[in-house]
């Protein structure tokens, strides 16, 4: 008898301990920033720098970034750029949702960070890192690669 309850019970928790093994936020590699990059400026010591690249949810469950830092920058935060009647406007965007198995892609024109007040001129090829701020308290930690230009987009083979 005593077999038996101790089988019903494990059986119980088996989709507990399966569910507990899916990724999650604090898995390095459920989510992530992928070809990061932030544009060098023509400007000598400039105040504000855009960051590009791909926001990743390899998550099982929806996240959302809601807060984005970095130890070089004053402030960071994330923008989007929107046409509206014509006219170029910049917005902030306080929340970013992603759903699981989605990104969000960070592109000149479009959605980006807003990197203001660095401590320091940054150089071609420094790395620059980057700490993303979950809904649900976890961080994410990334790098974005300073740049004169945007990489080349990856070929898939």
């Amino acid at each position: 008898m005593h077999i038996r309850s101790t089988l019903f019970t494990a059986l119980l928790l088996l989709p507990g301990l399966a569910f507990a093994a899916a990724p999650t936020p604090a898995d390095a590699g459920c989510l992530a920033v992928r070809d990061g990059w932030i544009r060098l400026s023509p400007v000598p010591r400039p105040t504000m720098l855009a960051g590009f690249g791909r926001i990743i949810n390899g998550c099982v469950t929806a996240q959302a970034v809601v807060a984005v830092r970095s130890p070089r920058f004053g402030d960071v935060s994330l923008h989007e750029t929107q046409v509206v009647d014509g006219v170029s406007r910049m917005r902030e965007v306080e929340r970013l949702p992603l759903t699981p198995g989605g990104e969000a892609v960070l592109a000149p024109g479009g959605l980006h960070l807003m990197l203001m007040q660095p401590d320091a001129v940054l150089a071609d090829g420094e790395r620059v890192p980057l700490v993303l701020v979950l809904a649900d308290g976890h961080q994410v930690a990334a790098e974005l690669q300073v740049r004169r230009t945007a990489p080349e987009p990856a070929h898939a083979h």
